[in-house]
């Protein structure tokens, strides 16, 4: 089962509910969590795990040779603008280049070769009962959607189907959050009860409808009468499945990387009924 925790704009909590959940389910399952905000990976902050091994990880551009007719049938193919025909020459743009192969493909004098460029490192760490995944795009790369994709390959290839993945999402609604939860089974959203935390909830939300994902929503820094998250979910029949509360130890322990629910019993309370409701999404089952 693949699990996405994510939300509609940055500093939500993604990466403390994250962190504290694999942490917590690792205690009693296999499971694997991977870091997939590939521009700025913050979750090994509140991990202490060992690293196994590293990957550089590379995307495939085309390389124009002068054995060229200028037909310009490459441009015409390249959905992104990633090659121009000049009069004398084929110019490439490796950062518009999506690896589609097209140009290389259908050049009718094979002019374009596809050469691999690096675009980042990918981290493994391994523990009792944890992995974790970590990748990290190189300064000046401009797509994190490659990188992430050839992450959840790795996943993909190397864990069984026994695992629980949780992916730490980038935030809001754009194309790597896309590739991130196009193919979860279950996608949570962590929110704060503001009008900003509402706002970018709903834009993730409707995301989720377009790609046909079930969510649920996370609350975190929740506020006893501060119902703001909780009227519109009702409203949306969305089930919130747990609630941080807004409590300054909270703050202590996560600006002193440390986790939570070892500390914190309501914390861990919240955890469990969110393991719960992950079980009864996986076999099936109804939540009250």
């Amino acid at each position: 089962m693949k699990v996405a925790i994510a939300s509609g704009k940055g500093g939500t909590g993604k990466t403390t509910i994250s962190t504290n959940l694999s942490a917590y389910l690792a205690e009693k399952r296999s499971v694997v969590l991977a870091d997939l905000d590939v521009e700025e990976p913050n979750a090994k902050l509140f991990l202490d795990i060992e690293l196994a091994k590293s990957e550089i990880k590379y995307k495939m551009i085309p390389e124009w040779n002068e054995n060229c007719s200028l037909c310009g049938l490459c441009q015409e193919v390249c959905n992104f603008n990633a090659v121009i025909k000049l009069n004398t020459q084929i110019m490439v743009l490796p950062e518009l280049c999506h690896s589609c192969y097209a140009c290389s493909e259908l050049c009718p004098e094979n002019s374009l070769k596809m050469i691999p460029q690096k675009i980042g490192i990918m981290n493994i760490y391994k523990s009792d009962g944890l992995d974790f995944i970590e990748s990290k795009m190189d300064i000046g790369q401009e797509q994190a959607v490659p990188l992430i994709t050839k992450t959840k390959d790795y996943i993909k290839n190397n864990f069984d189907n026994k695992v629980l993945a949780i992916f730490d999402s980038p935030p809001g609604t754009s194309c790597p959050v896309i590739e991130v939860i196009k193919d979860c089974d279950l996608i949570l959203l962590v929110t704060e009860p503001t009008p900003f935390g509402l706002h970018d909830l709903k834009l993730a939300i409707e995301t989720a409808k377009q790609l046909h994902k079930p969510c649920a929503v996370i609350i975190n820094r929740a506020e006893q009468g501060n119902l703001l998250i909780n009227k519109f979910c009702a409203a949306e029949n969305i089930d919130i499945i747990a609630e941080i509360p807004n409590d300054r130890q909270i703050a202590t322990l996560y600006s002193g990387g440390q986790l939570l629910y070892n500390e914190l019993p309501e914390v861990k309370k919240q955890l469990q009924n969110i393991e719960d409701y992950i079980d009864l999404f996986n076999y099936g089952g109804s939540y009250a």
